[in-house]
């Protein structure tokens, strides 16, 4: 079976919440596809709530979007940690993190239930499964802790 780079990471050594470039592949007609690590809890500690992390899955899909070019998918792990983001072309960690938090600040601070897209049965999968009180509760958490441009040393914007 080929290995997943995710899976060799020592989740007992990283500093949550932080944004991790884990690779980038680079096509054969000359395109880049970019994956990070937006890493939100702890692992091992911490895991957010599934009805949160489904509103705040639904509402990055928009506002990544809105700050950050390229973005192809934003996708949570199975562990509840965080997200896969996906996008064309090549970001610094930098870059993602800081339309990460702004993000997060959306949340946690202006975004209102009419805001949340995919909230029906015709629109989402599982769409009794969401909370906004979770997404905005957990959203404030993540900014108090500070997001990290390193998965081992702080290095906060």
């Amino acid at each position: 079976m080929a290995k997943v780079e995710s899976f060799t990471l020592d989740h007992t050594k990283v500093k949550a919440p932080y944004v991790r470039l884990i690779t980038e592949e680079h096509g054969e007609h000359g395109d880049t596809i970019s994956n990070f690590d937006l890493r939100l809890v702890q692992p091992n500690e911490e895991a957010i709530p599934t009805a949160g992390l489904h509103t705040i899955e639904h509402l990055l899909a928009g506002l990544l979007r809105d700050r950050l070019s390229g973005v192809i998918d934003c996708s949570p792990f199975g562990c509840r940690t965080g997200f896969h983001l996906i996008t064309w072309g090549s970001h610094s960690t930098e870059e993602v993190a800081k339309a990460l938090k702004s993000s997060l600040e959306e949340i946690a601070n202006n975004v209102e239930w009419k805001d949340v897209q995919g909230t029906t049965k015709e629109t989402c999968g599982n769409w009794r499964d969401h909370s906004l009180f979770s997404a905005k509760a957990w959203a404030n958490t993540i900014l108090d802790q500070k997001i990290s441009t390193d998965p081992y040393v702080r290095k906060t914007i």
